[in-house]
């Protein structure tokens, strides 16, 4: 934006026409005084040499006015100097990244979006767009598919797949979308789809085929019932995208086995290993304790005061008899 006095009106001014999204910069058509605008008093409207509706002047171009008044910046030496180590430490490594993105975005920007040119208002996605037509029609290609093409260059060149979360996490988004309105047009339509039968006779003439019932005396026609033709791709999508009960842990089977591996140890086979020299050495451990209570067992039966209880004890029960 080219210097102006902010007392007096400008000759040139960019406006946006919301309809047919154009931007574009002309003299003002009409220029109305705003004295509640104190940085530029004047409101700028212009007509759209495309539908000929009359636009206001564009939000970053009023914007900028203000910007451009408001801006200020040292004039002393020591101001200069303290603007200048606000440097110190600069590129991060977070600016160093988009630094390289954005040298990415340049150099390959012919190369990688030649498969995606810039034609406004002409691709499906173009209606949810909120890029400027002009400015995009002016780019060599769609800037936002140029910019998926260089996030997948980034994540292979990095070997780092979280580049791409993003972009997972909306096409994950986008798939679940598409089943809900599948299951919803289900619901909605029946799980049975019913048409009549027909065949044609010799001349080519189509013929409804139809039975007499007897209890109500009136022909009926001959129904063809069939599944619901989107229980198909539903089932497809439902197992590609892994949503089954199995899959998401919630079936009956799944849920009884993690509660009776609840408490086990889930060890490493070097864990294992430590296990089982563990129970072996408590196995030899035991049979040891068994050979010293059995040889325990054998030194008190040969204990000659024991032996002489004994003795003394079993003659006075006799007499006792």
């Amino acid at each position: 934006m080219p210097k102006f006095d902010p007392h007096k009106p400008r000759a040139s001014v960019n406006f946006h026409c919301k309809p047919c999204r154009r931007t574009f910069d002309a003299e003002p058509a009409r220029t109305e005084d705003n004295p509640d605008q104190e940085h530029h008093p004047f409101t700028y409207f212009g007509d759209c040499p495309d539908c000929g509706q009359e636009t206001p002047q564009s939000g970053w171009d009023r914007a900028l006015q203000k910007a451009w008044q408001n801006a200020t910046g040292p004039k002393t030496e020591e101001g200069k100097i303290a603007t200048a180590k606000n440097l110190e430490g600069h590129p991060t490594p977070d600016e160093a990244r988009r630094t390289r993105f954005n040298a990415m975005k340049t150099g390959m920007h012919a190369k990688v979006a030649t498969y995606y040119p810039a034609k406004p208002d002409s691709y499906s996605f173009c209606s949810s767009c909120e890029v400027d037509r002009t400015w995009c029609k002016s780019q060599p290609a769609c800037i936002k598919q140029t910019e998926t093409f260089l996030l997948h260059h980034a994540a292979f060149d990095q070997r780092d797949p979280k580049k791409l979360q993003g972009l997972h996490s909306n096409f994950q988004a986008a798939v679940f979308t598409v089943l809900q309105q599948i299951l919803q047009t289900i619901i909605a339509d029946g799980v049975k789809i019913t048409a009549p039968q027909y065949y044609t006779d010799k001349e080519g003439v189509m013929i409804i085929a139809e039975y007499f019932d007897p209890e109500t005396k009136q022909n009926k026609i001959i129904q063809d019932i069939q599944a619901h033709p989107l229980f198909k791709p539903l089932g497809e999508l439902m197992s590609r995208n892994n949503y089954s009960l199995a899959d998401m842990g919630m079936t009956v089977k799944v849920i009884d086995q993690q509660n009776d591996d609840m408490g086990r140890f889930a060890a490493t086979e070097a864990a294992r290993d430590n296990l089982l020299e563990f129970q072996q050495r408590q196995t030899q451990a035991l049979e040891r304790i068994a050979g010293m209570v059995d040889r325990g067992r054998k030194e008190t039966d040969r204990d000659p005061v024991l032996l002489e209880y004994n003795a003394d004890t079993g003659a006075a029960e006799a007499s006792a008899k």
